[in-house]
């Protein structure tokens, strides 16, 4: 079978829910018993997220093969249950640097290499290509960025091109924002009309128009985007707010979007059975919990809620499991440096901490004392990658008692360094791709907590880090107290526990890009059912 593509595109604005309706579609096709996979085309130059802040692109999502991307990689495998790869993240760095390359090496024969058609090729092929390594009946792919965006546009030529020369094999599908004007209760569809007016410009119809609310779409209103955008009515959709965004597969499928599109692609529309997704919606929204835990959440990019938006999901899919509602509290880092003294207001309500990842010397020092507060005072506490790494200094400050103990990525010049850069790391001239990434095989030790938290001795767990745990130092810390109850095959200090605590642990890995819905990460569900005291 010729492989299928679902093209998702977005109007009016940024954010409008395209790579929620792309992982929604995606899990109702592999529920349905189709191999699917999905692509997130990203129009920006960087070749990826990796050097990017949060508060510019949210959370960098980092794949087992070791490739930092969009965030959308996180909904897509947590919503398909399948693991995606570089080549499932396309960015116009990555295509022109190709293109370029390319014409270096004399592959265009002397040709004046040019948008169309040497870029819109390249586009094309590694759409192609991300199918055929993932064996993919089904490709999904979402366009970033909105219709009109001046550096889409050779996205949507590619995908113009594909359908010209894939025809039955590709469909289009337009989300768009239908604003709702509570002064006059209407629903306003012209923004969505000229999103569509744009496609058609540039020769791209849709098949399937959904429109993106806060509210269902009445038939009136359905009519009307139909008679603008010569798309039927029965292929309008509507995807209204929801209280959490793992319902949307649920009010798609009511809709019978997938099996409008199978239809439309000539496929077969096999059963399928919701009841474990809808079993995992009720608890993730409350129905079913027997309590709610307060879970504080300490960085410094907490101002936009995406920097950590696996950690956020890996909270939900443990306290999902467990039958417990999570009230997440959202603390700056930077904060608790200026209300040092009023720690027990900021922090003393959490049945849980976890101190997040994060780069740079801002904010460090709030997080250890966020850190050395869960310590004293015998509160559960996560700390993750950073947030390891200053969970080390904060015991060789304060119970070690090396005053001076730091990270040189913090302070250079420290008496202490406990936390140093890679021995890898030490000649690295370029940021980009360059650090310790993707899934590394840990050692666990046997009769800790982390060995029972896993049950194995041998897990995998992503990383993306330049620093470690100074091994000089690590015999002091654990005369100290502190236990090692994991590490790398070269040695690397991987997890770290205090055997005497409720649950303290903090690991260099990031557990939450493994988490799904109804497989929670191993550590996130300890820490949740120690939070709950369950």
């Amino acid at each position: 079978m010729s492989t299928k593509y679902i093209i998702v595109t977005g109007g009016v604005l940024s954010s409008v829910g395209k790579g929620t309706l792309v992982a929604s579609i995606g899990m109702l096709l592999k529920k349905r018993g189709y191999n699917v996979t999905a692509v997130k085309i990203d129009p920006y130059i960087n070749v990826d997220a990796g050097t990017m802040n949060p508060y510019m692109h949210g959370e960098v999502y980092v794949t087992d093969d070791g490739a930092e991307t969009d965030l959308d990689l996180g909904h897509y495998e947590r919503f398909m249950d399948i693991n995606m790869t570089r080549y499932n993240n396309i960015t116009a760095g990555k295509v022109y640097f190709e293109v370029i390359k390319k014409e270096r090496e004399g592959k265009y024969l002397g040709q004046t290499v040019q948008i169309i058609p040497h870029v819109t090729d390249q586009i094309k092929d590694m759409i192609r290509h991300a199918a055929k390594i993932n064996n993919a009946e089904i490709t999904l792919v979402e366009i970033g960025g909105t219709v009109g965006d001046i550096e889409s546009l050779p996205f949507l030529e590619a995908v113009r091109q594909l359908k010209l020369e894939e025809e039955d094999n590709v469909v289009f599908v337009h989300i768009a924002l239908v604003e709702y004007l509570s002064v006059t209760g209407e629903l306003k569809t012209k923004p969505l009309q000229h999103s569509v007016q744009e496609l058609r410009r540039i020769g791209i119809q849709p098949d399937f128009i959904v429109g993106r609310a806060t509210l269902a779409l009445d038939e009136e209103t359905k009519r009307k985007i139909a008679l603008f955008t010569n798309v039927k009515v029965d292929h309008i959709v509507s995807s209204y707010d929801v209280d959490t965004p793992y319902e949307v597969p649920i009010v798609l499928e009511k809709q019978g979007l997938v099996t409008k599109i199978l239809n439309k692609l000539k496929l077969e529309d096999r059963p399928i059975d919701l009841s474990d997704w809808i079993n995992f919606v009720n608890n993730v929204k409350g129905i079913n919990s027997k309590k709610t835990v307060n879970i504080a959440l300490v960085g410094k990019y907490t101002k936009l809620k995406d920097s950590y938006i696996s950690i956020k999901e890996a909270l939900y899919h443990a306290s999902a499991y467990l039958g417990v509602k999570p009230n997440l509290i959202w603390i700056e880092s930077s904060d608790l440096e200026k209300d040092s003294n009023n720690l027990d207001e900021i922090l003393g309500k959490a049945d849980g901490i976890i101190v997040l990842p994060g780069f740079g010397s801002r904010g460090a020092e709030g997080k250890i004392k966020a850190i050395k507060y869960a310590r004293e005072h015998n509160i559960p506490f996560l700390g993750i990658c950073f947030g390891f790494q200053l969970s080390v200094v904060e015991f060789a400050r304060n119970v070690l008692g090396l005053v001076d103990a730091n990270s040189t990525e913090i302070n250079p010049n420290t008496k202490d360094p406990v936390i140093t850069l890679l021995d890898e790391q030490k000649n690295v001239t370029q940021l980009g791709g360059t650090m310790r990434l993707g899934a590394q095989r840990i050692i666990l030790k046997e009769g800790t907590f982390a060995y029972k938290l896993y049950g194995r001795k041998i897990v995998y767990e992503r990383h993306r880090h330049r620093y470690e745990v100074n091994p000089k130092y690590v015999d002091m810390l654990q005369e100290a107290g502190l236990v090692v109850s994991g590490v790398s095959d070269n040695g690397l200090v991987e997890i770290i526990e205090l055997p005497k605590h409720r649950f303290f642990v903090a690991t260099q890995a990031h557990p939450e890009f493994k988490s799904r819905p109804n497989n929670p990460s191993p550590i996130y569900l300890g820490f949740i059912k120690a939070a709950a005291g369950l």
